[in-house]
């Protein structure tokens, strides 16, 4: 064989290596690599558990918890898994496999707290030994332990437990030291520790009025009734009173608030005395709160602090938070002005003075620089957010809100609050956990992660503004472009819609907030686009509120505006456009499909709102009103009314135990449709709630891309 035909034999013989090199660099990421539930799910370095003692960062491991100076990011061992497991098997205690979920509460004492099923445990990592264990039943809920007093309160069943005594004894239909207002107004919890431990304040909330909705449980030999305590707008909703019980005596006493039949008690927190109680009650119109404080021993009014009104709705979300160097002045935040931000009070009420101010919100409070005087806390405009401080004296903040950039935050503080631990992430940056010195911001780094699709062919993402209906507001839009994207090439568009209060889909973070699903379409030839319309978050409260007694007709006039601009663009096949969201964004996308028939062909809606009076109480209302008070509102937003405009293919998704978004939406829907001879399809995943997770959500986002495969 000459050289030239050696060099041909070789190439030949390379070729099927060149071309498994070329697909391997081309590779894409499957849904499984997409999902949470995914066998391959491929999520961002992370550093877990990562939390303060004091003023030093505590870093858990497998086998190892580290301390790190802040200043300088040197570590120091501080104890070994070992060493543990030989203190729990001194006491007769199951050893520990990992020291991730170990909890440092104590920033002046070297102990720290294990918890195993049905056992509290504290640790001295300096003596080496067990110095408590706190026995709790096996079937206890809820769990809520005291820092100060060592105490835990928790729930069996629908009653109040503290340290295995019973406080409460309740028939069916009354539920006490639960959430209640079904999480709404920023309720997480049921139960409140006083400072010092030596109190507790707990929700009794009296369901028994409330009309109960059956959901069926199709597991049985024969199918069972679940009825779940629903209230929907408009009618007879839940009871709620406070609760304070002493564990020292054994006693409870309720505050004496009135009938607490339509109304809402929200916000709690505790004076640094323990001596009142305050709250935030809300008329059942929610568009008058008052600041209440009461009397931790008689339960009665002492006065009200702070009325706010409104002509749409108040939504109070924070409680008051007092001040650590001064008991006689607190943090209140409120929306007045537009915006969620902070006002600083004294405790006769008066208000001393607003502390932040901007076309920005006030997202999170972290906590307090005492020796400083300042607040620490996070702020959010749009595609921008970050850490900021604000002296209490002064007024003055550490930086203006413009030096932010577009990224997204979440921060810890150290006990001091002159450290912050700041996790974020970029359009570009997966994840970065770093700590700041509070003073000037200066950091240490401790993680840049690397991107978790690293070797994949990825999307490209885009984000831009254009003007809402209105013509003038501003509103984020997000594309989604394939890998191999061609200019000059035609491609169907899907929009991802939520649209909703309280959820921003455009954000500053990574991939600017795209979905694995949006990234898995696009590699599969679709432009993916993202709109967040007037009515969703982080915008201020006329951006919100625009929406009032109307609930997604503004919000689809807007989703309107991003598809004239998609058409603008000479690469998007405007003869191709569907649309996909789940619960509000449900919603909207039957609503798109009804309204605007010539140009959604293809829509996929899951646990859709269909009527605003089958939605619960709290929430309806607050948006829609009643349907007494609002008729006409309820019936253009009740999209059975529009059944007869289907023209395009759309499939509504339920699950059979959706507690939040009852079934009854969806299969009055299909009633409509039937009497109207429209042909929605429909497709029911039982068992499962207001989502589908775990490993069938792979399932669920199969099941979407092949509807729109078939008729996109």
């Amino acid at each position: 064989m000459n050289g030239i035909g050696k060099k041909i034999f070789f190439l030949l013989m390379a070729l099927p290596m060149m071309i498994n090199a070329m697909a391997q660099e081309q590779k894409k990421p499957t849904l499984e690599d997409l999902l949470p539930g995914g066998e391959t799910y491929r999520y961002a370095e992370n550093l877990y558990g990562l939390q303060w003692w004091g003023d030093e960062c505590i870093k858990p491991g497998i086998d190892t918890i580290y301390a790190i100076h802040p200043k300088t990011g040197k570590e120091k061992m501080l104890v070994t898994r070992e060493q543990i497991n030989q203190a729990l098997a001194g006491k007769q205690l199951k050893k520990v496999s990992q020291l991730y979920g170990v909890q440092f509460l104590w920033p002046d004492k070297p102990q720290l707290l294990l918890t195993q099923p049905g056992k509290y445990i504290i640790y001295d990592f300096e003596a080496n030994q067990i110095t408590d264990v706190l026995e709790v039943k096996q079937e206890a809920a809820n769990q809520d332990f005291c820092t100060a007093s060592g105490k835990v309160a928790y729930t069996i069943g629908n009653n109040l437990y503290v340290d295995n005594q019973q406080v409460t004894n309740e028939p069916e239909g009354i539920v006490c030291g639960q959430i209640v207002h079904r999480n709404e107004f920023g309720i997480n919890k049921g139960t409140f520790w006083s400072p010092k431990g030596n109190l507790l304040a707990f929700y009794r909330m009296d369901e028994s009025m409330v009309t109960q909705y059956p959901l069926v449980d199709i597991t049985a030999r024969v199918g069972e009734v679940n009825n779940v305590r629903y209230p929907m707008a408009g009618m007879t909703s839940h009871q709620v009173k406070v609760g304070i019980y002493n564990p020292a005596t054994g006693k409870t006493i309720y505050l004496n608030a009135g009938d607490p039949t339509d109304r809402y008690f929200t916000n709690i927190s505790w004076s640094p005395d323990e001596k009142s109680l305050y709250l935030i009650e809300l008329n059942r119109d929610q568009n008058h709160s008052k600041l209440c404080q009461y009397d931790a021993t008689t339960g009665e009014l002492v006065k009200t602090l702070v009325e706010e009104k409104h002509p749409k709705y108040v939504e109070p979300q924070n409680p008051i938070t007092f001040l650590p160097w001064d008991e006689t002045k607190f943090i209140y935040q409120s929306q007045r002005d537009g915006y969620n931000h902070l006002y600083l009070y004294d405790t006769d009420g008066k208000l001393l003075k607003q502390l932040t101010k901007g076309n920005w919100l006030v997202q999170n409070v972290l906590g307090f620089n005492a020796k400083k005087k300042e607040i620490v806390f996070t702020a959010i405009e749009g595609l921008k957010s970050g850490h900021f401080t604000v002296n209490v004296n002064s007024g003055k903040m550490n930086r203006p809100f413009d030096s932010c950039s577009e990224s997204a935050h979440s921060g810890k503080l150290s006990a001091s609050g002159s450290y912050l631990i700041d996790s974020y992430s970029t359009k570009t940056e997966a994840r970065n956990i770093e700590i700041a010195d509070t003073k000037n911001f200066k950091t240490i780094s401790m993680l840049k992660a690397k991107d978790p699709y690293e070797g994949f062919v990825m999307p490209s993402f885009e984000t831009g503004t254009i003007k809402a209906a209105d013509g003038t507001t501003d509103l984020y839009y997000r594309i989604t472009k394939p890998a191999d994207f061609d200019p000059n090439k035609k491609y169907p568009v899907i929009v991802y819609v939520y649209g909703g209060p309280h959820a921003q889909c455009v954000t500053g973070g990574f991939q600017n907030g795209a979905r694995g699903w949006d990234i898995y379409m696009a590699g599969k030839g679709y432009i993916m686009f993202t709109m967040d319309n007037r009515g969703s978050s982080n915008r201020g409260l006329e951006f919100e509120n625009v929406t009032f007694r109307h609930l997604g007709v503004e919000e689809g006039k807007d989703q309107v505006k991003g598809i004239e601009f998609l058409k603008t663009l000479p690469y998007v096949d405007a003869n191709r456009i569907g649309v996909h969201g789940w619960s509000f964004g449900g919603h909207m996308t039957t609503a798109l499909m009804l309204r605007y028939p010539e140009i959604f062909k293809v829509g996929v809606a899951g646990g859709p709102v269909i009527d605003w009076a089958f939605y619960e109480v709290m929430y309806g209302e607050r948006y829609m009103d009643t349907p007494q008070s609002n008729p006409e509102g309820y019936k253009e937003c009740n999209l059975r009314n529009l059944a007869g405009q289907l023209k395009g293919h759309l499939l509504i998704i339920h699950d059979d135990h959706d507690n939040t978004c009852v079934p009854q939406h969806t299969l009055s829907f299909m009633k409509a449709c039937i009497d109207a001879r429209t042909y929605p399809d429909m497709f029911i995943y039982p068992c499962h709630e207001h989502n589908v997770m775990g490993r069938d959500r792979i399932h669920l986002h199969e099941k979407i891309t092949r509807y729109f495969e078939d008729y996109l």
